[in-house]
């Protein structure tokens, strides 16, 4: 079937009233309307009641994402269609009959080539041989109906959850492989990537406080690497920062205890230098610690079922397949930003839930993209946890702000949505003024609104839960036991080809060493910049004077925010967080309190976690000495 496009504008239909001497009655209903993908059957079934009545043309369009209208045409009532590019009656010359109806389209799946988005499809009865356009000659009112098209076939994917084998030391033992891997991300492709026991992402690894976790990882990608536990309280030798190299072919061996709350955290490469390239290609993956605490309460945890891992990424795809990690304008200066948004490794995908309480475990795994999480409905959800651990309280919000590396747990309330159709979307329009100032500097979805993925509710479920009105009890870290405030200056300056303008000619974002700073350094592996003694709780001051946002994430430890400005924080920050989005002309302080761990050999890490911005040089070293 070919079909047409033109461009026309419905707006004069809308605000033109419906003729008096309107007496056909039609109405349009598309069957499983609130989605469709492209391997799904379209039924759109036409009513038609007719009182004393002339002969009358029967029109019916559909209008595509992008604003474009086409036709279909039939011989005869009910028969297959044409898909015009003009303006043509459906059926011309139609008989009044008192009541008859079926279906105006019927395909087994829609094209591939169409746009997503919403469409809608419209019908309407004029006189015979009439110009549709002309209000005057219709003997009916407009009706309508719509249906949401997503241009795959994508579920959600659950990354397999593993929990470790226990050895004889009672130690819970990993294996995990980096390896190559290809991934078929666009229709009739193939790209390269990496993944951990897998082709692209890894397992979601769970663990409970208090047990003890011994990893086996063997680098199979052909060059050095690591993985750095991020957001887990751990010795700074099991840290997996850059110092803990993985040379290919061999294998490194971590073990450390949980000591700390239930949180959603996650692992990632972070190789000095390529932690950018090796998270785009895939090496990154989930990391859940439960505790007693948490275990108590009345919360979705039945993973991959009513607890979703929802790991958000965006890349730059080429129509060949190709994901390219490489810097290649201004605007990536900012750090990479692409225009397929992936979750959990599926590009825009479903998730098939039922009508209950559910739990999202948000990540936000991109190099650079901020997200604005939202409902195109605008609902409330609750947010129950930050990056470091759950909030006092439930908090209704209706959008979630999450820079590169943080996370946060919701829960939505589906109880009433039974055969409803959602869209998480990203509402970036809405915050990209404050987290990047210069205009020239976003790219194109930093000022929409895109999906990201989308929800179809089925069935009533049956885990009985409700939204609880209280979570857990949190420490809370005074001000006045911080032994000192540390000041980290953040910066935007002249980069290794002479600063924003250099190495342009050739349309490359140029070296950007040296561009973004901290304290006006640049990272130096041989080189401690801040030295803390154990015991001691401290207030770090992160100050940024770029024109852009930037998220400072701290290892080892989970902070809590003071303030942004001398502004107490959001109830949604106002827990346990290990990174925190600095914006421009802001300073944001957290205090902590550095606990267990000492080793005046063995440097942790802090930067910002936009990966490009870390591996040119935004990151510095602390040790904690006894």
């Amino acid at each position: 079937m070919r079909i047409l496009f033109i461009m026309l504008s419905l707006l004069s239909i809308y605000l033109t009233p419906v003729s008096a001497q309107a007496n056909w009655e039609l109405s349009l209903n598309v069957d499983g309307h609130e989605l469709k993908k492209y391997n799904e059957a379209l039924d759109i079934q036409l009513n038609i009641r007719v009182t004393s009545s002339p002969n009358a043309d029967i029109y019916v369009a559909i209008k595509s994402p992008d604003g474009q209208l086409f036709f279909l045409k039939a011989g005869n009532l009910f028969a297959a269609p044409e898909l015009l590019a003009n303006a043509a009656p459906y059926v011309s010359n139609v008989t009044p009959v008192a009541e008859q109806s079926g279906s105006v389209l019927l395909l087994a799946n829609l094209p591939r080539n169409l746009p997503s988005g919403l469409y809608q499809v419209y019908a309407l009865a004029t006189e015979v041989g009439a110009n549709v356009f002309n209000s005057e000659t219709w003997l009916s009112s407009l009706v309508y109906d719509s249906f949401y098209f997503i241009n795959n076939d994508n579920n959600l994917p659950i990354p397999p959850q593993i929990t470790g084998v226990v050895n004889e030391q009672g130690q819970r033992v990993f294996d995990l492989t980096l390896q190559k891997g290809k991934k078929t991300f666009l229709p009739d492709t193939q790209t390269d990537t990496f993944g951990i026991n897998g082709d692209y992402l890894g397992p979601t690894i769970r663990l409970s406080r208090g047990d003890r976790a011994l990893f086996k990882i063997n680098n199979q990608v052909g060059e050095e690497t690591t993985i750095h536990w991020h957001g887990l309280h751990i010795p700074a030798k099991m840290d997996g920062g850059p110092h803990q190299v993985i040379e290919p072919g061999s294998t490194w061996q971590p073990f450390f205890e949980i000591k700390q709350l239930a949180a959603t955290l996650w692992y990632h490469s972070h190789l000095e230098g390529k932690t950018a390239e090796h998270v785009y290609k895939g090496l990154a993956g989930l990391f859940i610690v439960d505790d007693a605490e948490s275990d108590q309460l009345a919360l979705p945890r039945n993973y991959g079922v009513d607890d979703i891992p929802v790991v958000v990424q965006d890349r730059r795809i080429a129509a060949n397949g190709n994901m390219n990690s490489t810097l290649t304008n201004m605007v990536d200066r900012v750090g990479l930003r692409g225009q397929y948004m992936l979750i959990n490794g599926a590009l825009t995908p479903t998730l098939e839930t039922r009508a209950q309480v559910i739990r999202l475990r948000l990540l936000n795994g991109s190099n650079a993209r901020i997200y604005n999480f939202g409902f195109a409905d605008n609902r409330n959800f609750y947010q129950i946890a930050s990056g470091g651990g759950l909030l006092q309280a439930p908090v209704a919000i209706n959008r979630l702000r999450l820079s590169p590396g943080e996370r946060a747990e919701i829960l939505l309330d589906l109880r009433q949505d039974s055969g409803k159709f959602l869209r998480l979307q990203s509402y970036s329009a809405e915050i990209t003024p404050t987290t990047i100032e210069t205009a020239n500097m976003r790219d194109p979805l930093d000022m929409q609104t895109f999906d990201l993925m989308s929800i179809r509710v089925g069935e009533v479920g049956n885990n009985g839960l409700d939204i609880p009105s209280q979570l857990v009890t949190i420490e809370t870290l005074r001000a006045e036991d911080a032994v000192l405030t540390r000041p980290f200056v953040l910066k935007q300056g002249m980069g290794g080809n002479g600063g924003m303008g250099g190495g342009m000619g050739n349309g490359g974002a140029g070296n950007m060493e040296g561009m973004f700073t901290i304290n006006d350094k640049s990272m130096d592996m041989l080189r401690i910049d801040e030295t803390i003694r154990l015991g001691d709780t401290e207030i770090w001051a992160i100050s940024n004077e770029a024109n852009m946002a930037h998220p400072f994430h701290i290892h080892d430890i989970q902070f809590q925010i003071l303030d942004r400005n001398g502004q107490a924080p959001s109830a949604g920050e106002a827990g346990w967080k290990d990174t925190v989005l600095v914006l421009p002309n802001e300073t944001v302080r957290v205090i902590t309190r550095f606990e267990d761990f000492a080793d005046p050999d063995s440097p942790y890490m802090y930067h910002c976690h936009i990966l490009e911005h870390e591996d040119a040089g935004m990151m510095g070293q602390f040790v904690v000495i006894p």
